[in-house]
């Protein structure tokens, strides 16, 4: 996998956003984000154009923002990817704050990764069923 791109001004290390095609400090979350972005898009063939990220939602009245938005080929939500700094421990409330998000977005696939530990979940709205997969999905949108 390639490496992130970065630049240091002013004491300030700074990494490049493939999706944004910009620079963002490089915080704990912004590096798994980044290192995340890079292998679905280099590793597993997820097309950079339908991948969005710190897109604006809403759920109930509070102002949200997804870390990273995959779409399907038709526009619609496919898979919300909550990460968190590698020293953070994906737990249970963890998962339920994603999911919570998810609930507005209504992506069939659910991931959340601290870099070290991914976690993945196929949901069912219809069922209501949540499934959790033992790999990514297909990136075949």
């Amino acid at each position: 996998m390639k490496s992130l791109k970065t630049k240091t001004e002013d004491g300030i290390t700074y990494v490049y956003d493939i999706i944004r095609k910009k620079y963002l400090v490089l915080t704990p979350e912004e590096k798994v984000r980044q290192t995340f972005l890079h292998f679905l898009v280099s590793e597993l063939g997820f097309p950079a154009s339908l991948i969005r990220t710190e897109l604006g939602t809403r759920y109930h009245a509070l102002a949200k923002r997804t870390d990273i938005l995959v779409f399907d080929k038709t526009g619609q939500p496919y898979m919300l990817v909550e990460c968190k700094a590698a020293d953070v421990k994906i737990s249970a409330k963890v998962i339920e704050q994603a999911s919570r998000y998810n609930r507005t977005l209504k992506a069939p696939y659910l991931c959340v990764t601290n870099g070290r530990n991914t976690y993945c979940f196929r949901i069912d709205f219809e069922s209501g069923d949540t499934t959790q997969l033992e790999s990514l999905p297909n990136p075949g949108l």
